[in-house]
């Protein structure tokens, strides 16, 4: 196994992970810190709070597709350092470092957003089917109950299932990243379960009002 292919692999996942969609678009398109606005996050969710769903797609998109290619490039990179082994460990670490920079991003002084969209990313690139399931759920608890962490912390919560009784991981190490999912999405969110359990938690307003520049 290559050395050299593992740095790599970790430090391209930390840089993509670092790119701080949320903050780029409110500055560079509405002249908004979205961190300075809302729930303070770096996230597609507050992004659409503050900026409206036109900017806060984008943001959504682009921070999964951060996570599904921090795991694709593994191989990749491990292929051009000379080495076929690509073992599931080191693509669970770049997931993880992907994560790590959207939540502390290099380029936005280390104030980033809670990682759920990049995580998906992750669990598309390594679990598919069980990441799709998830997608649904969330999507199914944010129609009914129009909170986004509520959603968020449902289907974090409930992927350990599908992984290990509906889409079996082909190695142990993805199931223990699957339960490490369960306990990082309530652990980012316990504030808004705080405010989920008084009543003050926001619900979600996708026609939300746009600052423009």
């Amino acid at each position: 196994m290559s050395m050299t292919g593992i740095i790599l692999s970790l430090l391209a996942a930390y840089v993509l992970g670092s790119i701080p969609t949320a903050v780029w678009v409110g500055k560079w398109f509405y002249g908004v810190d979205v961190r300075n606005e809302g729930s303070g996050n770096a996230g597609a969710t507050n992004t659409i709070r503050v900026l409206g769903v036109k900017a806060g797609i984008p943001v959504l998109l682009t921070d999964v597709f951060k996570g599904y290619l921090a795991v694709i490039l593994v191989t990749k990179i491990m292929a051009w350092t000379g080495s076929a082994d690509v073992p599931p460990l080191l693509e669970i670490a770049a997931g993880a470092a992907a994560v790590v920079g959207h939540t502390l991003p290099l380029f936005a002084g280390f104030r980033g957003g809670k990682g759920v969209a990049t995580l998906l990313g992750v669990g598309l690139g390594l679990f598919p089917y069980a990441a799709w399931v998830a997608v649904a759920i969330f999507a199914t608890v944010l129609i009914i109950s129009k909170y986004v962490s509520l959603a968020s912390i449902t289907a974090g919560i409930t992927f350990p299932l599908f992984v290990f009784f509906v889409f079996p991981a082909p190695h142990w190490s993805y199931n223990v990243l699957a339960v490490l999912v369960a306990i990082f999405l309530p652990f980012t969110h316990r504030k808004n379960i705080k405010r989920l359990i008084t009543g003050t938690e926001s619900k979600v307003n996708f026609s939300g009002n746009k600052k423009k520049k």
